[in-house]
């Protein structure tokens, strides 16, 4: 038996294996922290097919948070003005479940809001689902992932018939053309840029295409980076296209045999010249044009986005119009092509599985699709009608709910809010308006803490067994190798011991997260992520696998996939009532917020290589937090000179909802007329540092997500001295 426990990693959408063991194994070898504490010691799983025993800076630290600030009871108080005092599991309990009564039966199941996180395993996701859609009749579980993949969802619903990324980490390493947009892998999904990179650097021929206004270390590795206006991704993207058509890179049959709406797509498209086109988006008609002939010209083209295309006002047209591009030259279902949805956290995809948005259902369904509404009511024994037809509150929608008073009970779980949402001086007024707040996560004190009635201590990364899928859809188990810290809980056990409190009791008879993991998979049947061939027991067997993954000798055909799960759409049959994909035609409709004379810069943000989202577990690590000791604004040299700023010189930054303050990085890898700001700095990390108080809520009209990549700001010199101990807040005590 081996002494490494396998599992995955619990940080972005790559998904790489790790194996760990505990430090009594290694002696006078033992691995210890900055303060001297014997922690796990952690390596990368050669085996695991996704990662193949790479890991970066916060895989290779993950063990050093374990036990750093951890929330170990339940809590309660009656007003936020009062301090938390400890109470039992089953006062916790019976407080939650009476309050959930009290909603349920005087305002309404539509009262009451759950918001979730994809750090969730699966199985936290399904019970979640379980409770609130089903035995409460609430669609309104939302999670984080609104605000990090629905876009692509969205587009992918819309283009294929179905959600899910067609494409596989294989591909990275057989492209002749790997364009990526809105996505900066170098810093944020590291391993499978390693992986791209040295393929890349090995094959001359093979060509890397960046878009991003920051000349990100992913734009320094390509061949030909587009530092494109903020807001100007689908002119980039037609202007592409036109020249396509002009020189004849096109597949008529495919076109013709695989596809619908060419002709309006077409339409579209010849709006977009190439001196329109570079014009709008600030780059040269040379540049433009060597794109497109790398794309037209390439055998196999991967595509591959994440936030700086999902997170906007316009985020599931600028999908489709990518995905446009590979319609037309056939440039999907083979080797080393595609349209590739980067995921941003651990488990989103699995998420997306179980039904973890407000508008989804388990297994790939919609909540407005009746057939999809029965058949889950069916599965889970419930009256037909149980499940509301009308989509649920979303992450935002919740904020406004309580503004407005419908939100009666919001219960959080595994998330920040308090930094994470835009608008956040909104955000925080509304959060103190909530007549009852549930909190649930691993760790205390956090910027959301604040703002809960009741805290409840989750067990975390391992300490509970149960399944995440990464952005290649690869499932992994991830068993517990250590017990969660004195009474810490599984989410999924705090869930269902709700619903039995509510009298669900036979609906929640789970005695452990494999029997969940054995139910959620049969609603995976003849579904396009079907997984009714994977359970806990084989993963551990046979290790990790990507879905499509069917039963044997079920003896049907597992639509639009092929037989290993690699690829979808290798037939060239899409899940839709024709079978065809369909081409999107969208004319940009630029930014929600554009510059003015006012607020004359676009901000935009994005992480940093070493930190996680709003720093709960990288910001307890000594070793990241000298990495990144502090948060900063990127300006261009010509706007600094303007404005007289010079490098470090401390600038306020303002917005029509807020402002914030950070030293300047004067840096020519930063467009002039565009300012960069990392996100993971809230109240807790820093004074006055929170990127969030200036992005707003508007957000796409199909996927609901913000477009927290751009805002219109400010920029105000300070001319007093203003030093680093404004940074170094409680984070210095940890």
């Amino acid at each position: 038996m081996s002494e490494f426990t396998k599992t995955q990693c619990p940080y972005c959408g790559v998904g790489c294996g790790l194996e760990v063991s505990p430090p009594a194994q290694y002696g006078k070898a033992t691995h210890r922290d900055s303060q001297g504490t014997p922690i796990w010691r952690v390596r990368g799983d050669k085996a695991h097919p996704s990662s193949q025993g790479m890991v970066c800076v916060k895989g290779a630290t993950i063990a050093e948070s374990l036990d750093k600030n951890r929330l170990h009871y339940p809590m309660v108080r009656d007003s936020l003005d009062q301090e938390f005092r400890r109470v039992s599991w089953d006062e916790a309990f019976d407080l939650i479940a009476k309050r959930l009564q009290t909603v349920r039966f005087t305002q309404g199941p539509e009262a009451i809001c759950m918001y979730g996180s994809g750090q969730f395993q699966t199985e936290d996701y399904y019970i979640a689902q379980k409770l609130m859609k089903g035995c409460l009749g609430s669609n309104n579980f939302d999670a984080n992932s609104r605000l990090c993949m629905s876009s692509a969802v969205s587009g992918y619903i819309q283009s294929f018939g179905s959600d899910g990324p067609p494409c596989c980490y294989e591909d990275l390493e057989l492209t002749d053309c790997a364009f990526l947009i809105g996505t900066n892998t170098a810093e944020c999904h590291p391993i499978i840029f390693n992986r791209l990179a040295k393929y890349h650097k090995k094959n001359r021929k093979v060509k890397m295409v960046v878009v991003d206004p920051r000349r990100t270390p992913t734009a320094e590795a390509a061949d030909l980076h587009l530092a494109i206006r903020p807001g100007t991704d689908i002119d980039l993207l037609n202007g592409i296209a036109y020249l396509l058509m002009r020189w004849n890179y096109i597949e008529p049959s495919f076109i013709e045999d695989c596809t619908s709406n060419f002709p309006a797509y077409a339409e579209v498209l010849r709006h977009y010249a190439p001196d329109i086109v570079a014009n709008r988006c600030g780059i040269s008609v040379a540049d433009l044009e060597t794109a497109a002939r790398y794309w037209g010209q390439s055998q196999r083209v991967l595509s591959l986005w994440s936030m700086g295309v999902n997170q906007s006002s316009e985020g599931t047209a600028k999908v489709r119009t990518i995905i446009n591009l590979h319609l037309m030259t056939g440039q999907i279902g083979k080797p080393g092509a595609g349209p590739f949805s980067l995921t941003g956290q651990p488990n989103a995809m699995g998420g997306r599985e179980a039904g973890g948005l407000a508008h989804l259902l388990p297994g790939y369904r919609l909540v407005k699709n009746p057939q999809h509404r029965a058949e889950v009511e069916d599965f889970w024994g419930l009256k037909p009608g149980q499940i509301s037809p009308n989509p649920g509150l979303t992450a935002w929608d919740m904020i406004t709910g309580l503004e407005d008073g419908a939100v009666g009970l919001l219960w959080i779980a595994a998330t920040n809010p308090a930094v994470s949402m835009p608008d956040l001086e909104r955000t925080k007024k509304a959060l103190l308006r909530s007549p009852f707040t549930i909190y649930q996560d691993a760790y205390y004190p956090t910027e959301t803490a604040a703002y809960a009635h009741v805290l409840l201590p989750a067990a975390q990364w391992g300490e509970k067994t149960g399944v995440m899928t990464n952005s290649e859809r690869t499932v992994t188990l991830c068993q517990a190798f250590r017990e969660p810290p004195r009474e810490a809980k599984p989410d999924w056990e705090i869930f269902a011991e709700v619903g039995r409190r509510l009298g669900f009791v036979k609906e929640f008879a789970f005695t452990n997260s494999a029997e969940v993991y054995a139910e959620f998979v049969q609603l995976t049947r003849h579904r396009p992520c079907n997984m009714t061939g994977i359970s806990h027991e084989k993963l551990q067997a046979q290790g990790p696998t990507q879905w499509p993954h069917p039963e044997q000798n079920t003896g049907t055909r597992e639509h639009a996939s092929s037989p290993s799960g690699k690829r979808l759409y290798t037939d060239l049959r899409f899940p839709t009532p024709d079978g065809r994909a369909r081409f999107g035609a969208y004319h940009s409709r630029g930014l929600a917020e554009p510059p003015d004379p006012n607020y004359p810069f676009v901000l935009t943000t994005g992480r940093l290589y070493g930190h996680w989202h709003t720093q709960t577990r990288t910001g307890r690590v000594e070793k990241i937090r000298q990495m990144h000791p502090e948060p900063f604004i990127e300006i261009h040299p010509r706007d600094a000179a303007r404005l007289n700023i010079t490098d470090n010189q401390w600038l306020e930054v303002r917005s029509r909802r807020g402002k914030a303050k950070f030293p300047a990085k004067v840096t020519k890898a930063i467009a002039p007329g565009t300012v960069f700001v990392p996100m993971h700095w809230g109240a807790l990390w820093a004074n006055e540092a929170e990127a969030n108080a200036l992005t707003h809520p508007e957000s796409c009209p199909d996927s609901l997500q913000p477009e927290l990549k751009a805002c219109a700001v400010q920029l105000i010199p300070i001319s007093a001295e203003v030093t680093l101990k404004n940074y170094q807040l409680q984070s210095s005590q940890w």
